[in-house]
C-alpha cells in the first residue's frame, strides 16, 4: 500500500459554529455542509470534518477530545502578513516566527491556539519566504 495524500481530518469541537467562525473568518477556510447538515471546513482539496463533543458521527475515534490536535498549515502569504492578520483578529501568538522542519522541507512557523486550544501553526516553506 502507499497512500498519495490526506483527504479530510476530524476535529472534534466544543462548538461547532464558533470553530466554523474562527477557521473561516480568521484562516480563510470555507465552510462546507454535507449529508445530513454535518459541516466541515475546506482549503485547497482537503477539509477538517467537525464533530460536536459528546455527539460525535460514528465511527470515531477511541477518545475523541477537543484541544487534543496540533496541525500545521502551508499559507499562500508571506509570514509577515499572517502575523499581522493575526495580530489584526487580537490573538496571541504563542511562538514564532522560528524555523521548524516541514514535511517537504525547512519552513518558518508561528503558532496560535484555536477556540478549542488545538496548536494552530501557520508556515511557509523557506523557499516561499524569500
Amino acid at each position: 500500500m502507499q497512500i498519495r495524500q490526506l483527504d479530510h481530518l476530524v476535529l472534534t469541537v466544543q462548538d461547532i459554529d464558533r470553530s466554523v467562525d474562527f477557521y473561516t473568518r480568521v484562516l480563510g477556510m470555507r465552510l462546507v455542509t454535507f449529508g445530513e447538515g454535518r459541516k466541515a471546513l475546506a482549503f485547497g482539496s482537503q477539509k477538517i470534518n467537525l464533530h460536536q463533543a459528546g455527539a460525535e458521527f460514528q465511527p470515531h475515534a477511541h477518545r475523541p477530545t477537543p484541544g487534543s490536535a496540533d496541525l500545521c498549515f502551508i499559507v499562500e502569504e508571506p509570514l509577515d502578513e499572517v502575523v499581522a492578520q493575526l495580530h489584526g483578529h487580537n490573538l496571541e501568538i504563542l511562538v514564532g516566527p522560528v524555523a521548524r522542519t516541514g514535511a517537504t522541507g525547512p519552513i518558518r512557523s508561528v503558532y496560535l491556539l484555536d477556540p478549542d486550544l488545538n496548536l494552530i501553526e501557520l508556515s511557509n516553506y523557506v523557499e516561499m519566504a524569500e
